[in-house]
């Protein structure tokens, strides 16, 4: 490994499958539904740990970490290769603007609850869109890269079938909802952390949660700020980053300490949108999608802001 931290990461990951293999051997009872609550956080963190890794890689092989992505993606619900382009090139370079498929400004709904709610279902099109779109052009720009997320869509579909096989019920309960929870976690957190903040300014472009037990159940993915600035910083030299470079610089509303109180006060109680000195959040035009997909450029631009080459 390239980080001891990573031992964590490890053992979340082995968690996940512990508990949805200890899940299925159960008869299907109230008692599957139990175990659906565990395994949808732990999926979430799955695809957090799957955030981290296309940044910075987990082993220094990359035949291991290729491995990886496809144990990965069985616990996420997502080929991990997918993950990359879509938010590297998209989210990463063209933050809150036209080529960032995943900018807050497109969720218009008057009751900011929807806005978080249903976050993943206004931007999930636009996604999707652009994954096949990127997929497409790798297929000969970069046959490696291809035949790896080919892997791991293969993986994904086969482990889901069999699930399903095995019993559908259980499959459901443990298996693909857990999932849908993970992609709708993984997604819909970008609107807490970007939505209201000044991407144009060097150090108000996105919403930090500084709390320390959502920050080590997560793997430090609180702090989004010294992340956007160094993407391939590893997960557990965040906090001591953000506190030596954003911290000093940052307007304090963006220092929140709990995300779930964040939550609630965004988007139940008082539930207003607003920007982060306070004032209700103007909305722009809404505009197209632009394409971030690259035209000349290869991979390689995807690996300058952090992502692991296959």
């Amino acid at each position: 490994m390239r980080y001891t931290a990573d031992i964590r990461t490890l053992f979340a990951v082995t968690l996940y499958f512990v508990v949805l293999a200890v899940g299925f051997a159960q008869e299907f009872s109230w008692v599957t539904f139990a175990f659906a609550v565990p395994l949808a956080w732990l999926a979430f963190t799955c695809a957090v740990i799957t955030h981290n890794t296309i940044h910075t890689p987990v082993f220094k092989s990359k035949t291991a970490n290729r491995i990886f992505q496809i144990i990965l993606t069985l616990s996420y619900g997502h080929p991990v290769s997918a993950y990359v382009p879509g938010h590297n090139l998209s989210h990463h370079m063209h933050t809150q603007s036209a080529k960032d498929v995943m900018r807050t400004t497109k969720a218009r709904f008057r009751w900011n609850f929807l806005n978080q709610l249903l976050f993943v279902f206004v931007v999930g099109p636009a996604i999707a869109k652009a994954d096949k779109e990127y997929v497409q052009a790798m297929r000969k720009k970069r046959p490696v890269w291809f035949r790896q997320w080919v892997i791991e869509f293969a993986a994904m579909f086969m482990a889901t079938g069999g699930l399903l096989v095995l019993d559908w019920r259980k499959a459901l309960v443990l298996y693909i909802v857990p999932h849908f929870f993970a992609a709708w976690g993984i997604i819909g957190i970008n609107f807490a952390q970007h939505d209201g903040c000044d991407e144009n300014h060097p150090y108000n472009h996105s919403r930090n949660f500084t709390g320390y037990l959502i920050n080590f159940f997560l793997f430090n993915n609180g702090f989004h700020g010294i992340h956007h600035d160094k993407p391939n910083m590893h997960w557990s030299l965040l906090r001591d980053a953000h506190n030596e470079l954003i911290s000093p610089h940052i307007h304090p509303n963006l220092e929140q300490k709990s995300l779930f109180g964040y939550l609630f006060r965004a988007h139940i109680w008082p539930g207003k949108r607003l920007d982060y000195l306070g004032n209700p959040v103007v909305l722009p035009e809404p505009v197209p999608d632009e394409s971030w997909v690259p035209r000349k450029k290869d991979l390689g631009e995807v690996l300058a802001h952090g992502a692991v080459e296959n």
